[in-house]
């Protein structure tokens, strides 16, 4: 055993002597020594019930004959970060979340690892220290937020940053916006629609690192807990057995992991996330190859923000096994390889079928090609992102003159203004991995434009990134930034920029020559930063290739 560095032999007494003084006793020393790997925290809605959920795992790993050791992580909520200096952390915190876990699972060896995300980063965070760990681990969320309600109409996070800008449209008073804020959350869990957190957590369950159910079912449920006392005593058999992270994520593991992606129209920040990942595997992969599947990959769930249904209707019909069935009956997933509780093929053959109105059918996609599209061109040479099943049919093809703010905060000025106008194309820059630094996300904005009724005329693009609550022809991850020189920093005023979201391409429309002239008299951009956002602005690669650190490229 591992944790045997630490609790064996006649040298390693004094280690034996703290042990007890934590409650060891000499039973429990020759046992598996397990970590718990919790996110908890008292101000984050989708983690303040995490305490429920360790004690759960806790539970099932005495039940299986192992001796539980809970820490936390850190964890940022992306919401209560948007739109100010704070968002400047969240991607951050992803490696530093990594670099902890590898720190503490070092320092005290343990025999195997149960990991216990809700959001945004916490979860990718996780999955790349458990790769670098590589000792038996098993995943269990905290589990999705149940949707808000107002009379007939079901509400998410997506529809408190749109009343901000209904509101300065004239378009909602304040005190509707006043009643919405009491009911578009209304306990805890990971935010209700298919954001960036529930992406995270379905992709994990699809990659074969969590149970079945760990994407969908709600927090709130008697069942989450029940998940979480099985994942317990579930990480005591992939320790028996010496089943490890990387025997699991592979490169077959990633391509389901895309497709389903594609299929369910996750958050845009997953395809930061799975190549990130992939690094971390050791079987990178490119943003060509995530379009290649992409094209390849019908979309045949719909859910919130791009409609009104949610993660719990999701659930109710087989969640994410039995749309990752329906895939299967066009051969789209890889069966015959293992997750942490059987292969692929034996979960999906319990699943139920595809109920064909939350999971169409593949006779009856709602797109024929999948939800995210990457785009190139001579804006992004090394490629954006758009979650193009969240864009309204119009703002498939547009063009239109830029709107040049090189940072959020004087585009949402402009927005909610009034100084947007139909047929624009906002250019956000300077807030990429390095630029920002990192890589804030967009919701504000987009939330804005969409709340004032011009998400089917005005187009976004940034080197930024989006929340999974953003919709419309938002289009981010534009690589190479313009921190880094790339030609998004060149962009004037009044220049026509071009989206053909089909053909997959992103055109600045000015000649060479000019273009040329514009990077010669190009100034240096120059940040002031201290801390730890200065060490990330030094280590941080392209979005492109995940935002990862240099040494992992």
């Amino acid at each position: 055993m591992r944790s045997n560095l630490m609790k064996e032999g006649a040298s390693r007494a004094p280690h034996r002597s703290l042990l007890k003084a934590l409650g060891i006793t000499d039973a429990e020393m020759k046992r598996p020594f397990i970590a718990v790997v919790s996110s908890k925290s008292d101000y984050i809605p989708g983690h303040v019930h995490l305490d429920t959920i360790t004690k759960a795992v806790e539970a099932g790993i005495r039940n299986a004959g192992g001796v539980p050791f809970t820490f936390n992580t850190i964890g940022v909520c992306d919401g209560l970060a948007m739109n100010h200096k704070g968002m400047k952390y969240s991607l951050c915190s992803r490696e530093l979340i990594a670099d902890s876990i590898e720190v503490m699972l070092t320092a005290h060896p343990m025999d195997a690892a149960v990991f216990i995300p809700n959001c945004d980063k916490i979860v990718p965070g996780m999955l790349m220290a458990a790769c670098r760990m590589n000792i038996p681990s098993i995943f269990v969320s905290g589990g999705p937020m149940m949707p808000g309600t107002h009379g007939s109409r079901r509400l998410s996070l997506t529809d408190m940053f749109e009343a901000v800008g209904s509101c300065a449209a004239g378009r909602m008073d304040e005190q509707e916006m006043s009643l919405l804020e009491e009911r578009a959350c209304p306990g805890c869990g990971s935010c209700s629609g298919m954001f960036t957190a529930n992406s995270m957590n379905c992709l994990t369950e699809v990659i074969g690192m969590a149970l079945p159910g760990n994407g969908t079912i709600p927090a709130v449920n008697a069942a989450r807990i029940r998940l979480a006392k099985e994942t317990g005593e579930q990480v005591m058999t992939l320790l028996k057995n010496n089943i490890r992270p990387l025997d699991i994520i592979t490169p077959a593991a990633l391509e389901n992991a895309l497709r389903a992606d594609m299929a369910i129209g996750c958050s845009s920040n997953t395809v930061l996330h799975v190549t990130a990942l992939s690094y971390a595997a050791g079987c990178p992969i490119s943003l060509e190859y995530i379009d290649e599947i992409g094209r390849s990959t019908p979309q045949i769930c719909k859910l919130s923000p791009a409609s009104e249904v949610f993660l719990t209707d999701l659930n109710e019909v087989g969640g994410i096994q039995s749309m990752l069935k329906e895939l299967d009956r066009r051969g789209l997933i890889n069966r015959d390889i293992p997750t942490v509780s059987g292969t692929v093929g034996e979960r999906l053959d319990g699943a139920p079928d595809a109920d064909g109105n939350v999971i169409r059918r593949l006779e009856d996609p709602f797109r024929k090609d999948g939800g995210i599209a990457i785009l190139f061109g001579n804006l992004a040479s090394e490629g954006a992102v758009v979650k193009q099943g969240a864009v309204k049919p119009e703002m498939m093809v547009h063009s239109g003159p830029a709107r040049v703010f090189d940072c959020e905060e004087d585009a949402n000025d402009a927005i909610l203004g009034g100084k947007i106008k139909p047929g624009d194309v906002v250019v956000i820059r300077y807030e990429g991995p390095k630029g920002g630094p990192g890589m804030r996300e967009m919701l504000s904005p987009t939330a804005n434009i969409a709340g004032m009724g011009l998400d089917d005329r005005v187009a976004l693009i940034t080197d930024g990134r989006f929340s999974g609550a953003t919709r419309g022809a938002s289009i981010g991850h534009v690589s190479p930034e313009a921190a880094a020189g790339g030609l998004i920093a060149l962009v004037e005023e009044g220049d026509t920029i071009s989206i053909d979201i089909p053909n997959r391409r992103l055109e600045l429309l000015v000649d060479e020559k000019i273009l040329e002239a514009r990077r010669a008299s190009l100034k240096p951009y120059i940040q002031n930063l201290t801390g730890y956002a200065k060490r990330y602005a030094q280590h941080v690669t392209s979005g492109s290739t995940g935002a990862v650190f240099d040494d992992m490229i």
